[in-house]
């Protein structure tokens, strides 16, 4: 009775944990879900919440996405970047910005429809007494095959130091979600936890029908060599 017994304990061995080990990390998953679910809340109550007066010194693990209100003067200059969202293509306008402490940051106000014949390149002129309501944003935009900025001076990611560095601020950037002055052009493109992924229910998923297919095939293995020994 021992011998043919043998036959089934090696192919049972791997059916089962087989089985156990997909079947783990779908339910593994499904804890990631819960986690980004609450992280993606968490987000959410962040971006809305009542704005405060910006820190000195921004950093990005205490600060990202804090809503911000800052008062001062737009002083004429931006950079138009392309950038791709879900509604097509556009330009985003990020401007220079003096507070009313001194201090020059970055204000993206938004933009327009690269589909639109409104050249990019064409400047807004100053604005002074404006107050922006936003949130402070480090875009993970531009790596090592983002194009360089063209001739017309339209970047293809935002690149806080790059720009920066053009146009005479700090690194900081504020994603307006409100300004008091309205130029007619820039359009508010506000921070939200839209565009975070979260992928971790189809990869569960994939995990359980994986688990379900390894179940399938030991028992269809399992039937198989029952039927060579009938």
């Amino acid at each position: 009775m021992g011998s043919p017994l043998r036959r089934y304990v090696i192919p049972l061995i791997f059916g089962l944990g087989g089985f156990a080990v997909l079947l783990s990390l779908g339910l593994w998953q499904m804890q990631r879900l819960a986690w980004k679910e609450a992280l993606l809340t968490e987000i959410a109550d962040r971006i809305g919440a009542a704005p405060v007066a910006l820190p000195d010194a921004p950093e990005i693990d205490a600060h990202r996405f804090l809503p911000v209100v800052i008062e001062g003067d737009f002083d004429g200059q931006d950079i138009p970047v392309f950038i791709a969202r879900d509604g097509g293509p556009v330009y985003r306008l990020v401007a220079s910005f003096e507070t009313s402490k001194g201090r020059r940051v970055m204000v993206d106000r938004g933009g327009f429809s690269a589909l639109r014949t409104l050249d990019p390149t064409k400047r807004t002129g100053p604005m002074a007494a404006v107050r922006v309501v936003g949130n402070l944003h480090w875009p993970d935009e531009a790596d090592n095959w983002t194009p360089a900025p063209d001739a017309t001076g339209v970047h293809y990611g935002r690149d806080l130091a790059v720009m920066a560095a053009e146009l005479g601020t700090e690194p900081v950037l504020i994603v307006a979600r409100e300004v008091s002055v309205s130029d007619g052009i820039a359009t508010p493109y506000p921070v939200t936890s839209a565009g975070i992924p979260n992928n971790h229910l189809g990869y569960a998923v994939q995990w359980f029908g994986l688990a379900a297919v390894w179940a399938g095939m030991t028992i269809f293995l399992l039937w198989r060599i029952r039927k060579r020994r009938v």
